[in-house]
């Protein structure tokens, strides 16, 4: 008798936890006004650029959602790629940009991303940046064109 009366509590307690989980999720017709991040590019393409060029660009984006939006943190895949941003709140319908550095003394390909966190309905999205760094070309000896011969010792 003490077994079935145990196990006739036990289920009582789950059904109640069960009953107060359904009572604690948000309505599905009630509209909640949550932020929204759009980008108008999510790919920035250096091409190809020289070693030391300027390794700025900007991620231009806007919140499209009814509720102000907060980026929390932007970080990058790689120490050579500096993100900066916006750390008032974007009102819905404003726009912003984060601004990216990326140092171009590293020669090769540049394959980086940063990833952009917030508050909006869509709470992380990565940003790509692609490219090639060519070596500095070097500047070539100039000429003895003073027309004096050379002297070789």
């Amino acid at each position: 008798m003490k077994k079935v009366f145990s196990i006739l509590m036990v289920m009582a307690f789950v059904f109640a936890g069960v009953a107060q989980n359904d009572e604690a999720q948000p309505k599905k017709n009630k509209k909640v006004k949550t932020p929204e991040i759009t980008f108008v590019k999510l790919v920035h393409d250096y091409g190809q650029i020289e070693q030391g060029a300027n390794g700025e660009c900007e991620f231009e984006f806007k919140n499209t959602g009814k509720a102000d939006l907060i980026l929390t943190n932007c970080r990058s895949s790689c120490g050579c790629t500096v993100p900066s941003w916006p750390k008032d709140p974007i009102p819905p319908g404003k726009k912003a940009v984060i601004k990216v550095k990326y140092n171009t003394q590293r020669i090769g390909q540049i394959n980086k991303t940063i990833t952009v966190e917030s508050n909006a309905v869509n709470d992380r999205v990565v940003l790509k940046i692609t490219g090639n760094v060519n070596a500095k070309a070097t500047e070539a000896a100039p000429e003895n064109n003073s027309g004096a011969p050379k002297v070789n010792n």
